[in-house]
């Protein structure tokens, strides 16, 4: 018997998913960057009395900023619970086709699902704490958390099956990119205490940082980022000098290519000022970086 395919909408439906994910740590780092963090000054309300922003607040455009972003946790709702019903008409399909259901997929779809209602009330004890630099930290790195699952989905909705999977690489390479998704997520936590040193607070008033000094907690981010790029280069010949299969080399060097530009900006942004607009670009890319780093990891092994 053939295990059916994902259908072209619930494949689209799990992709709209990841980028929804993807695009509210890049409307929450906005907020941050236009000083907007407590444009709402309190929680679940915008204002004392009132869910929504009022014409007495003295928030000007930061309260709008920050309900809006607030009221995108009900998109990802809704794209989280469409992931949830392609997920179920999927497995629907293949218990009319006699195969068994992939709990797996539900389990992850619903993962993401209670993630986004957890991620809500981390974000209103980053507003009732002042946006203490650690809760911010936390919370984007539960986006983090949720970008995972929503590619682990992603990915093994496109596999036949549930059965084991077969290693498809050498065993000094796997070692490799275990290590190396490790150390991405290493230098994905110490960006969070890059950002909660800088001068990105989140609001005009004084918020507290954290005592690392900037230039200091910069320089063993970018080390981290030089080790992280210098084991997907080795990655990268190994794959290549062992003839892997070409789609795991193509992760690899997306990777790569990822990496330089992520640098780039990184090393820009420093030397301008840490201009919002470019901070910005870089949150968004260490968002790509950690999703195709999922990707590579994912992609040495097999299930037939």
């Amino acid at each position: 018997m053939i295990p059916p395919k994902l259908r072209t909408w619930q494949h689209r439906t799990l992709i709209a998913n990841l980028i929804a994910q993807t695009g509210i740590v890049l409307t929450g780092a906005t907020v941050r960057l236009t000083a907007s963090g407590l444009g709402c000054p309190t929680w679940p309300e915008c204002v004392a009395g009132s869910i929504a922003p009022t014409s007495e607040q003295t928030e000007a455009f930061h309260k709008y900023i920050e309900f809006g972003n607030r009221l995108l946790t009900f998109v990802l709702l809704i794209v989280a619970i469409a992931s949830l019903f392609a997920v179920y008409k999927h497995n629907q399909e293949r218990r009319l086709a006699g195969l068994a259901k992939r709990r797996s997929l539900t389990i992850l779809a619903l993962g993401i699902l209670f993630g986004i209602f957890a991620q809500a009330i981390l974000g209103g004890i980053t507003v009732l704490t002042g946006l203490h630099p650690l809760i911010v930290a936390a919370h984007f790195m539960v986006s983090i958390g949720l970008i995972t699952v929503a590619v682990i989905l992603l990915v093994k909705a496109q596999e036949a099956d549930d059965r084991p999977v077969a290693l498809q690489v050498a065993k000094p390479i796997d070692l490799g990119m275990r290590i190396h998704i490790w150390l991405a997520l290493v230098v994905i936590a110490v960006g969070t205490l890059v950002t909660g040193s800088g001068p990105h607070a989140g609001d005009t008033n004084d918020i507290v940082r954290l005592g690392f000094e900037f230039r200091n907690i910069t320089t063993i981010h970018a080390a981290l980022v030089w080790l992280y790029l210098g084991l997907t280069a080795g990655l990268l010949v190994a794959l290549l000098a062992t003839a892997a299969p070409k789609h795991v080399t193509k992760q690899a060097w997306i990777v790569v290519g990822v990496c330089i530009a992520q640098g780039f900006v990184g090393y820009t942004q420093f030397f301008t000022g840490l201009p919002w607009g470019l901070v910005a670009v870089h949150v968004l890319g260490a968002c790509l970086l950690w999703i195709f780093t999922v990707r590579i990891y994912l992609a040495r092994n097999t299930r037939g």
